[in-house]
C-alpha cells in the first residue's frame, strides 16, 4: 500500500509547472520544510517521524554507492527485508516492528543491488544510474 508521501511525489511528477520551478517537482524540499517545522513545533512529534535512519553511513565510488548500516540488537534474520527504490533504501522487520529510511545521495538502480550482513551490519551495494549530461543536437524550425 502506497502512503500518503509516495502518492504526493507521484502526483508532483506529473504535473506541468512554469519555468524555474522544476525545483518543486523534487520532493526532498518539501520533506526537509515539515521537518523542520515539526523539530520547532514539536521536538518529540519530529523524533518519531518516519525514522530516517542517522547512523547509517555512505560511501560512493565511481559506478556504486555502498550503505552500511548497523543492525540494532534482537534484529531477526527471518524478519529483515530490504527494499530499494531510485533515491532510497528501506529496511523492515527490525526489532519492535521498526522501519528504517535512508536517503541515497544519488539515483540507482534499484534492480541492480547487493545486500549481506556481516558482522551485525546490513551492507548494501547499489549500482548509480548514469547521468546524462550530453548534449543532443536537435533542429530547430524557421
Amino acid at each position: 500500500m502506497a502512503s500518503k508521501w509516495d502518492d504526493l511525489e507521484r502526483w508532483m511528477e506529473g504535473q506541468k509547472l512554469p519555468k524555474g520551478f522544476e525545483v518543486l517537482k523534487e520532493p526532498d524540499w518539501v520533506e526537509q520544510f515539515v521537518r523542520k517545522m515539526m523539530t520547532k513545533a514539536l521536538p518529540e512529534a519530529a523524533q518519531a517521524m518516519n525514522g530516517i535512519a542517522e547512523e547509517a553511513t555512505t560511501f560512493e565510488t565511481h559506478h556504486f554507492i555502498l550503505v552500511k548500516f548497523p543492525l540494532p540488537a534482537g534484529t531477526k534474520r527471518d524478519d529483515l527485508k530490504l527494499f530499494v527504490r531510485e533515491d532510497r533504501i528501506k529496511v523492515e522487520g527490525l526489532p519492535d516492528n521498526r522501519t528504517e529510511t535512508i536517503k541515497l545521495p544519488r539515483p540507482v538502480k534499484p534492480r541492480i543491488c547487493r545486500a549481506l550482513v556481516k558482522n551485525g551490519i546490513l551492507q548494501v551495494k547499489l549500482r548509480k544510474r548514469p547521468g546524462t549530461r550530453t548534449y543532443y543536437e536537435t533542429t530547430i524550425r524557421w
